[in-house]
């Protein structure tokens, strides 16, 4: 996914609590730097700062970084000559999504009762559909030949 010019992230959505894969082919990337790290941290604040060194490929400067809970995803790139691409002295600033709560029946805990009814359809129709298919794999080659026959009861009684 491209949200900025230059810097790819290898997801739709930035995700809190979850990892991302960051390309970068900016201004440092084209300039032929042999050496380059992300500087990043999370909120208004830049909370938890950290430096990351990527990895230099053919498709750019690449690395994985763990999101955490937070309302923004803010980061600059530097090289070793200490050069930044800092997006113009205003950082590349994206938001993080909240992660959806995932539907986990765990013995009598209480469960959000739509995802429930919605799991609980699914399931019925694919169980549906999977018999469905199951006859018209089994029966119709069967009737279309004329070889189809209901079994009769064999009591014998002589």
């Amino acid at each position: 996914m491209e949200l900025t010019k230059n810097i790819f992230f290898n997801t739709d959505k930035l995700i809190e609590n979850s990892k991302v894969k960051i390309s970068y082919t900016g201004e440092l990337f084209q300039n032929n730097s042999e050496e380059v790290s992300i500087h990043y941290g999370f909120g208004l604040n830049w909370d938890s700062v950290n430096d990351t060194k990527m990895e230099k490929t053919d498709l750019g400067f690449q690395a994985e970084i763990d999101l955490i809970e937070a309302d923004s995803f803010n980061f600059c790139f530097k090289n070793e000559n200490d050069i930044w691409d800092n997006n113009n002295g205003q950082n590349y600033i994206f938001p993080l999504e909240k992660a959806q709560q995932e539907l986990l029946v765990l013995d009598d805990e209480p469960v959000a009762l739509g995802s429930a009814r919605k799991l609980r359809r699914s399931y019925l129709w694919s169980k549906k559909i999977r018999l469905a298919v199951y006859k018209i794999i089994t029966y119709f080659p069967k009737i279309i030949s004329g070889n189809y026959y209901r079994k009769k009861s064999t009591n014998s009684e002589n």
